[in-house]
């Protein structure tokens, strides 16, 4: 972002109160956390139900912003604040709106192709392997973390450059409507959602009406143009087609599938242009495979853990493929893409016991896939797997946890410590499916999981953890390793 305050005022519907003292200088960022601005950044002044933004711009001001945006009339100590710093404040009628009117506006000065990602799970880890590959060919903006709000999604825009080659922007979901409002103004050139899960259900109500919802990213794609990315193996995939009316409006599809299917199994509408055959873990649970593009096949050996990752891989490839990238080259991207903290980190104690951090979120899906991953793993002692609650699922909140107990009683796991009020379903369901009554235990917090660990690990063993954000199963992560 390059912006001159007079843009900023009438991208957003401001005034500005205070001039620059210098009209030349821009604001080349934003922030609307005063403790991470940086120079020349815009501070957007935020209120929030605890603290108002507002009282931080003097804080933003001497950390070098070079725009400030207020909502409130301006008082005595901010203004000379700006003034000896010589800096621009702009009044608008709400920052939130502004933060999104300001990549409405800015959104047409980027000549790069946009690629607008969703799904129930997966998103940031293959939006990561997006930015990966298509960072070989040039410049890419994406997502931070997994900023994927109505703030986030904006703020990638922002980041964004005229020049830069590529912005691939994460998208989440809380409701009907609130995917194509972000696309209203993000305007994909290209979209993917990595599968249709139960995540948000809570808020939905079925899959296939969280399904209607992810696919308006697909139809956000215009007409005649542009490129969508859908998940063959998803029994979503051909209503993810008819719900974002992609073939009526002749919108290329490219399907991609990582589950080592034979692509010509599918029907002929849904077959595969991008997949994987060959597939195979390792001992750290790590996939290997042979990609597949059309035209061309590589071999890949990851770094991320679990054969879920296979799937988010190739979704990565179709994109990489679609955009005239050879397959060795997109192979070589993903072979060197990394994990984020908390998903699906391998870590070591002192006393020689492996800890899987899988602590950043989960849901039905991803708690079956850390469990398979886990049970892939050459490990010489005993497998113990801490599952905290897993939130937003509504009326699906005892059959979801069931689900994971269930499957948790089929993953080798010789220790099962359950954590939350939730989570007791997944220790009676995990009984019931055959687990020794002795192997399972639930308990209420992380201290206490951590109290339960204490006297059983030994050398050689493995500890998986893993729940919703909310549950800050990480405090368990941090008293093991310390």
């Amino acid at each position: 972002m390059r912006l001159h305050a007079d843009q900023i005022a009438g991208f957003t519907g401001g005034e500005i109160v205070l001039p620059a003292r210098e009209y030349a200088r821009q604001a080349r960022g934003i922030a609307w956390d005063s403790r991470s601005v940086q120079p020349d950044d815009m501070y957007i002044a935020l209120p929030g139900e605890r603290v108002d933004g507002y009282d931080f711009c003097i804080d933003a001001i001497q950390a070098g912003a070079s725009v400030v945006l207020i909502m409130r009339d301006m008082d005595d100590h901010v203004r000379y604040a700006a003034q000896e710093a010589g800096v621009a404040v702009v009044r608008v009628p709400d920052t939130f709106t502004a933060v999104t009117e300001l990549a409405r506006n800015w959104r047409p000065m980027l000549a790069g192709s946009v690629l607008a990602l969703t799904g129930s799970s997966g998103k940031t880890t293959t939006k990561n392997l997006v930015r990966d590959v298509l960072a070989v060919r040039g410049s890419v903006v994406a997502t931070e973390g997994n900023q994927n709000n109505e703030l986030g999604v904006p703020a990638t825009l922002l980041r964004a450059q005229p020049g830069d080659d590529a912005v691939v922007v994460e998208m989440g979901m809380r409701g009907a409507g609130q995917i194509a409002r972000l696309c209203s103004f993000v305007k994909p050139d290209m979209a993917l959602v990595t599968n249709v899960g139960t995540s948000h259900i809570e808020l939905l109500g079925s899959r296939d009406a969280i399904a209607r919802a992810k696919s308006e990213v697909l139809a956000a794609v215009p007409e005649g143009s542009g490129a969508v990315f859908i998940n063959a193996s998803d029994e979503y995939a051909q209503r993810l087609c008819e719900y974002g009316c992609v073939f009526e409006r002749d919108v290329e599809v490219v399907f991609f599938d990582g589950s080592g299917i034979d692509p010509f199994s599918y029907d002929g509408s849904l077959r595969p242009a991008v997949f994987a055959s060959d597939v195979r873990l390792d001992g750290h649970g790590c996939p290997a495979f042979t990609l597949h593009v059309p035209g061309g096949a590589a071999s890949c050996q990851m770094r991320l853990r679990g054969l879920h990752n296979v799937h988010n891989a190739c979704a990565a490839a179709a994109v990489g493929w679609y955009m005239h990238m050879d397959v060795a080259t997109i192979a070589q991207a993903l072979s060197v893409s990394e994990a984020m903290a908390g998903r699906q980190d391998v870590l070591r104690t002192a006393s020689g016991v492996t800890v899987v951090d899988d602590s950043y979120n989960a849901n039905p899906d991803s708690m079956r896939a850390s469990l398979s991953m886990f049970g892939s793993l050459s490990v010489p002692g005993h497998r113990f797997a801490i599952l905290g609650d897993m939130a937003e699922l509504g009326d699906y909140t005892v059959a979801g946890h069931r689900l994971v107990g269930e499957y948790a009683a089929r993953a080798g796991l010789d220790r099962l410590i359950c954590v939350g009020t939730s989570a007791a379903s997944i220790a009676s369901a995990a009984i019931d499916a055959g687990m020794s009554r002795d192997a399972v235990s639930f308990v209420g917090g992380a201290s206490d999981a951590l109290a339960a660990l204490a006297d059983e690990l030994e050398e050689g063993d493995a500890v998986l953890v893993k729940a919703s954000r909310s549950m800050g199963l990480e405090r368990i992560v941090e008293g093991l390793v310390g």
